[in-house]
């Protein structure tokens, strides 16, 4: 039996949630993120409407830039416990049409109907059906790559959005992978798509050509597995269960080392926004924020704090994280690296009490 796997990504999911409980914002721009006023200008996008990305906005764009390009659109501070009910509501509607889900992020998953769908008709009509019933309980709309493994269900989704339903057989595999720029390879990063230019490699059909421990010379055991992914070879299995994490978090290198105030600070929050979206995609809570901290000279340090009460807000985790790095923070000293992470968690419970906000 050759495995049928969709993958189902919710239509611009943040923002579409908003106009979903909103009539007034219906039909117009909307950007979810930081305050383009009140936050003076600073922080990032962390999703849009469809309306909105006709100006160009697109998430982890500045606010500032968001707002230079649409001034009109409605800005909305993310109401992640929001978006994750839903979440949590789309993923049982999953679960009606096979036990094999595997969530990956808040607004998307893996779902194996291999035993539900013998044919490509079958699975297409599967796939209709799946986001009808998506429709009419919770009125989003959603895209749906089908294909034989992950790789290609997932790049099959982006296909024909928003909205959309695409199918790649097996033996249109490599004809529809061939001509995609290697970054569309899950992975493959801009670090690695420079190394892949540096030898000529734009597309996959180029990465295809390569031999494959040339491949693995260069760029260790990854370059073995792009060897296989760029043959549409990808053999992991949808896992419906994942690993229960200890902790989560998020951080970023540096092109070059900073020492400058305003551009950590404003890292550092898109940093806690990440958290926070993967705590609540996991409906986590966590008492200990550590701030991580590597110096030019690959000095790394690590600082924590922990509260009496969970909390899986970005505005609380971020309020922590920059009590750290103004605290501990050597003044002068470039830094290469930053990162924030939560830890000490638990399962969201309505009845668990939360750190009190001050508004």
């Amino acid at each position: 039996m050759r495995p049928i796997i969709f993958h189902v990504d919710m239509d611009a999911f943040y923002a579409s949630v908003e106009q979903r409980d909103e009539p007034r914002y219906r039909g117009r721009p909307v950007v979810v993120g930081a305050d383009p006023k009140e936050g003076r200008g600073r922080g990032v996008v962390a999703a849009c409407s469809y309306q909105a990305r006709q100006f160009g906005i697109h998430s982890a764009m500045p606010i500032s830039q968001a707002y230079r390009a649409c001034p009109q659109a409605v800005y909305l501070r993310p109401d992640f416990a929001k978006y994750s009910r839903v979440s949590r509501a789309i993923r049982k509607i999953f679960h009606r049409f096979t036990g094999q889900v595997e969530p990956i992020s808040i607004d998307e998953a893996f779902l194996d109907v291999s035993h539900q769908a013998a044919s490509a008709s079958q699975a297409l009509e599967l796939g209709a059906r799946l986001k009808r019933e998506i429709y009419q309980l919770q009125r989003l709309t959603a895209s749906i790559g089908i294909a034989p493994c992950k790789l290609v269900a997932k790049i099959a989704s982006d296909w024909k959005k928003p909205n959309g339903l695409f199918l790649v057989r097996p033996e249109q595999v490599q004809d529809f992978l061939d001509p995609l720029p290697v970054s569309r390879i899950w992975g493959v990063g801009p670090k690695t798509q420079e190394r892949l230019e540096k030898m000529d490699i734009r597309t996959i059909q180029e990465l295809r050509k390569m031999e494959q421990d040339d491949l693995q010379e260069r760029l260790g055991k990854f370059g073995r597995q792009l060897w296989f992914l760029a043959r549409g070879i990808d053999e992991r299995p949808v896992r419906s269960q994942p690993r229960e994490a200890k902790s989560i978090s998020q951080e970023r290198t540096f092109a070059q080392d900073v020492d400058d105030d305003q551009l950590l600070e404003d890292t550092l929050e898109q940093l806690c926004l990440k958290v926070a979206q993967r705590l609540s995609q996991g409906g986590l809570m966590g008492k200990t924020t550590t701030l991580k901290l590597r110096y030019s000279d690959f000095t790394t340090i690590t600082r924590q704090v922990s509260s009496r009460f969970p909390t899986c807000s970005a505005r609380e985790i971020q309020s922590t994280a920059l009590t750290l790095l103004r605290r501990y923070r050597t003044p002068g000293r470039r830094i290469r690296l930053i990162g924030v992470g939560l830890s000490n968690l638990e399962a969201e419970n309505q009845d668990t009490p939360r750190q009190l906000r001050l508004f």
